[in-house]
């Protein structure tokens, strides 16, 4: 359904990328690049999570010619912070992304976005914290454009991503968002091996 929306919009071909965020966000990436026959990238980003609950996203760390990190600084204000914690914490995180890097683009290159449309895509945007430091590292690659393409997202999230890109396409944006997996009938977690051959599925229908 995203695809067919971004292809309505004129979105789409070589001059188009589209990246998926890891894990969950290649599956509706892949999906979406089949029907804008474009190039499929992986953005190779890891939530922070705050300490003693990895689940609740405190930033974002993603890799790329610098690396970039995305800190919600009203949320960590309000945690109880061991010293050093953060510093630790994106070291670790940083080597699981490079780790990942050698599983993912082992066939292939990073595609560049320079001078071309990028299509930022996620299974859904709850704080907004992963897809935040993608944007920014695609930023530096300078493209024409910077689309965000998700199935749900929070309300008051989408409103701040539309100030930041030059589209949001979204299907669904309720204002009650507690967890993306409470949209889905299967969320299951992606693995690694399926994000390696979705990558490698789509480099071979180019």
């Amino acid at each position: 359904m995203l695809g067919e929306k971004l292809s309505a919009g004129g979105f789409g071909g070589e001059n188009t990328v589209v990246i998926g965020l890891l894990r969950g966000g290649i599956p509706v990436a892949y999906e979406i690049a089949a029907a804008l026959k474009s190039p499929l990238d992986v953005a190779l980003v890891r939530k922070i999570g705050a300490p003693n609950q990895e689940e609740l996203a405190i930033g974002a760390i993603v890799d790329g010619k610098s690396p970039k990190i995305y800190l919600n600084e009203s949320l960590i204000s309000r945690i109880n912070m061991p010293a050093g914690y953060l510093e630790r914490i994106e070291r670790v995180k940083l080597k699981e992304i490079r780790e990942r890097e050698k599983i993912y683009r082992r066939e292939g290159e990073k595609i560049g976005a320079f001078g071309k449309t990028a299509i930022i895509v996620d299974d859904g945007i709850a704080t907004g914290a992963s897809v935040m430091v993608v944007i920014e590292a695609v930023k530096e690659e300078k493209p024409s454009k910077i689309i965000v393409a998700v199935p749900v997202i929070a309300a008051d999230t989408l409103k701040e991503l539309k100030n930041t890109v030059d589209k949001v396409v979204v299907l669904s944006a309720p204002e009650e968002f507690y967890a993306v997996g409470e949209f889905y009938e299967d969320f299951s977690q992606t693995t690694d091996h399926e994000v390696a051959e979705l990558l490698q599925k789509s480099r071979k229908m180019l």
